[in-house]
């Protein structure tokens, strides 16, 4: 099963290219951030005729997050619905439109807009960690169900330097910051693992160039979209890749996919068989 996700910086600017990518990888699940669009004028039908299935969860002009699927998607829910932390006010979210889950093959499928969080200095920047609080306690609701669990999105964190083309000068800043990796280690806490890094311990991957200085043109990118899979499904995991390939289009995102394949056969028989059977990142 081909999972993607995609942050496109606007889903009605970039149609042609979304369908055009669809065309040529066939992703069985492709989850997208920042549509910026209502759920009413949400571009359903030219997916629709490649034979998904869509839910969306969006707003005017910001934000905005959907799952298109050619898998049946279940126990759709839109924002933190299970989320108990009384120490989080989940109220203060409910005006962006940044997470949107759903239930596919017995595997919580969460899709995520992390804030950016603008500055340290910024009231966004304690908005972006509050936020990520709230995932993670969203996050341990869900574990105490015994999900299975592929978090993805764009994270608007790099978690190490090995994830930014210049780390030394990009160190303590917005994106790049210890508070925000700790959060972002809060939200995985050991039982999610980084689905690239299993593949690939190297720097010199990005997901995201800045439009600006010519960024992608001189490589200068972030690795700041992940796929975040339930140690269970290591022993399913069988590749994780980041196709650069849209970056390169006339007015395209600033993000490129990033995809996973999972093997899925047979997966009640014996995921739980080994439990043990993992390594950690």
């Amino acid at each position: 099963m081909l999972i993607a996700t995609w942050n496109v910086n606007s889903i009605r600017t970039r149609l042609s290219q979304i369908i055009d990518w669809i065309n040529q990888v066939n992703p069985d699940i492709l989850c997208l951030q920042e549509t910026k669009v209502i759920d009413d004028n949400f571009p359903f039908e030219p997916f629709e005729k490649l034979g998904y299935s869509l839910e969306v969860y969006g707003q005017k002009s910001y934000n905005g997050v959907a799952i298109i699927s050619k898998i049946k998607l279940e126990n759709v829910k839109k924002g933190f619905y299970d989320c108990t932390d009384s120490n989080q006010n989940i109220e203060n979210f409910l005006d962006q439109k940044r997470l949107i889950s759903a239930d596919i093959h017995g595997i919580k499928i969460i899709n995520v807009y992390v804030p950016n969080g603008s500055s340290l200095e910024s009231s966004k920047f304690e908005y972006k960690i509050n936020w990520l609080n709230s995932l993670a306690s969203f996050l341990d609701e869900q574990e105490k169900k015994g999900e299975l669990i592929c978090l993805m999105g764009d994270f608007n964190v790099a978690p190490s330097a090995l994830d930014i083309h210049d780390p030394k000068k990009y160190e303590g800043r917005i994106m790049a910051s210890e508070m925000e990796r700790d959060a972002l280690n809060n939200v995985l806490k050991k039982r999610l693992i980084d689905s690239f890094r299993i593949f690939e311990q190297n720097t010199g991957h990005w997901s995201w160039w800045d439009y600006r200085n010519n960024a992608f043109e001189l490589n200068k990118g972030w690795r700041i979209d992940h796929i975040y899979i339930s140690k269970q499904l290591l022993s399913k995991l069988k590749s994780c890749v980041i196709d650069c390939s849209p970056r390169g289009n006339l007015r395209p995102s600033d993000h490129a996919p990033v995809m996973i394949d999972l093997n899925l056969n047979d997966i009640n028989e014996d995921l739980f068989s080994d439990e043990d059977n993992f390594f950690e990142i």
